[in-house]
């Protein structure tokens, strides 16, 4: 499927508020080796619009993992939940670094939902990443 069209007046506006980084696992432009994308929070394939209160920042690996989803299941409870939603949501609500930044912790259920659904401990290759980004003293993020 392509991509829709998002103008570049409407990117530029989202860039700007989403402060150049991932909604979710808060990556930024300067430091993430691929362009952050432009992301449907309700994708189109579930009725979504292009609409600019529709649409995020999100990086290559967490809008992957992110797929057409828009709710999964809490670990905890074991109820269905809305994944996080970066426009509308605050961060520092849902989420905490822990070890050192290495990886998060999810204060709500739809913190810790969306930490499994978009893989943000477990990939292998994100941890690699954030753990040099840690020696470097580049990460955690402030907020």
């Amino acid at each position: 499927m392509n991509r829709p069209y998002i103008p570049v007046e409407v990117a530029r506006r989202i860039r700007e508020a989403a402060q150049n980084r991932c909604g979710y696992c808060l990556s930024p432009q300067y430091l993430v080796m691929a362009r952050l994308e432009i992301e449907h929070l309700i994708p189109l394939s579930k009725g979504g619009s292009s609409e600019e209160s529709n649409l995020w920042l999100a990086c290559p690996i967490c809008n992957g993992y992110k797929a057409d989803k828009t709710e999964t299941i809490d670990p905890e409870t074991k109820e269905s939940v809305p994944l996080f939603n970066p426009r509308f949501q605050d961060w520092s609500e849902h989420f905490r670094w822990i070890e050192n930044g290495l990886k998060l912790q999810g204060l709500t259920p739809v913190g810790r939902a969306t930490i499994v659904a978009l893989r943000l401990n477990d990939d292998p290759d994100v941890l690699t990443v954030r753990s040099y980004w840690i020696l470097a003293g580049w990460h955690p993020p402030e907020l």
